[in-house]
């Protein structure tokens, strides 16, 4: 059985060039080839012996995922979407600004933790990527986008892990990709310069400040409890008291000295100034200033019920935060002409969810802020 090289590290793939007999110099200059050139074909490799060649090809493959479809939009982001096989596909984002390309990419076919307001978790779960999947991503965009622009110097300045899934229900897979991504031999990227977003996995949290500490980004959407049920509905495994606690730990591990939280605004729901002053208590409730508030403008699709928060609003509840001393910007839509913009991957697969079914059943029930009780009774947060 053939082994695909974009599945290891660079650990990884000297400990399999160690069982071919090669010493370890042969795995740094074939992990070059593979993540510095982008070579594919063994026969390229030029400073490797012609017997360690032969070896590999009998051995070893590098097969990165096979393009679907590829769409650029009118602000030059590119969407990729990929085959993963078994009839799934996932999408990967470029979006380029003046100082930096920055890639999304995904961890999993499908979404498990399913968002009220994201359309990929409106498609339900259908498995984790494997590490060559989630590099497959980064090497495939990285040398299209060098022969694309003419350029031999590296394209891709940032990845951010904020593609469809939940990376840390990934983990396995993502330690290594991560690795791959900061290795000096490899993709070289600073770990401020990649970024894990996930929903709230506390125990996951702690131990990627362990094992490959990266900057994080995590996805809050509600002040308090009652409210991040029903709009991310790990809160009620993890809730926010314990979320925020994690990450405050994260810090003293974290390349930043920041932690970006994530919120996406919907109209009437999540966007008061009642839910602004909660969130300043709440950040308050812990020493020093610690995060950033990165505000999301909702891509409203059909099946989710919710609407998109007015510009005045969102200026509103930014300034409220903002006059707090909590730093908060405005993200702006990139590709949403081309349905790349964030929540919006691959939103053409079928629902497995059955949420339009869901949400028919609930209309009588809507969704609308619930005060937190601790909030509300102590006026802190506990």
């Amino acid at each position: 059985m053939t082994v695909n090289l974009l599945d290891l590290d660079l650990e990884g793939l000297a400990v399999f060039c160690e069982r071919l007999g090669e010493k370890r110099f042969r795995a740094v200059q074939l992990f070059r080839w593979i993540h510095r050139k982008g070579a594919q074909n063994f026969e390229d490799m030029s400073d490797l012996a012609k017997s360690f060649r032969e070896k590999l090809k009998s051995l070893a493959t590098i097969t990165p995922l096979s393009v679907v479809s590829q769409h650029i939009s009118a602000d030059g982001t590119i969407k990729w979407l990929f085959d993963v096989g078994g009839g799934n596909a996932i999408e990967t984002v470029f979006i380029p600004e003046s100082d930096r390309g920055t890639l999304c990419v995904s961890s999993q076919a499908g979404c498990a933790v399913g968002c009220r307001f994201c359309s990929t978790g409106h498609q339900g779960f259908s498995r984790n990527l494997t590490t060559g999947e989630i590099i497959s991503q980064l090497w495939h965009a990285e040398f299209f986008l060098r022969k694309h622009l003419g350029c031999d110097e590296r394209v891709i300045s940032n990845v951010v892990m904020m593609g469809m899934g939940e990376p840390l229900q990934n983990y396995k897979e993502l330690i290594p990709a991560l690795k791959v991504m900061l290795d000096d031999h490899g993709y070289g990227l600073s770990r401020r310069r990649v970024t894990v977003s996930t929903s709230g996995i506390v125990p996951m949290i702690d131990r990627l400040s362990q094992d490959c500490p990266v900057a994080l980004a995590v996805s809050v959407h509600a002040p308090n409890d009652g409210l991040r049920d029903q709009l991310v509905p790990l809160n009620l495994k993890y809730p926010l008291s314990q979320l925020m606690a994690a990450c405050h730990r994260y810090l003293a591990f974290a390349p930043r000295d920041f932690i970006t939280f994530e919120y996406c605004m919907l109209a009437g729901v999540n966007d008061s100034d009642e839910c602004a002053l909660q969130l300043v208590q709440r950040i308050k409730a812990h020493p020093g200033t610690w995060c950033k508030f990165n505000l999301i403008p909702f891509n409203p699709f059909p099946a989710s019920g919710l609407t998109c928060s007015s510009p005045e609003r969102v200026k509103v509840f930014a300034r409220i935060l903002n006059d707090a001393g909590i730093i908060t910007t405005v993200r702006k839509t990139r590709g949403d002409d081309i349905d790349a913009a964030c929540g919006q991957l691959a939103g053409d697969v079928k629902d497995r969810t059955r949420v339009v079914d869901r949400i028919a059943r609930q209309r009588s029930i809507p969704i609308h802020p619930v005060a937190d009780s601790t909030l509300a009774n102590s006026g802190a947060v506990q």
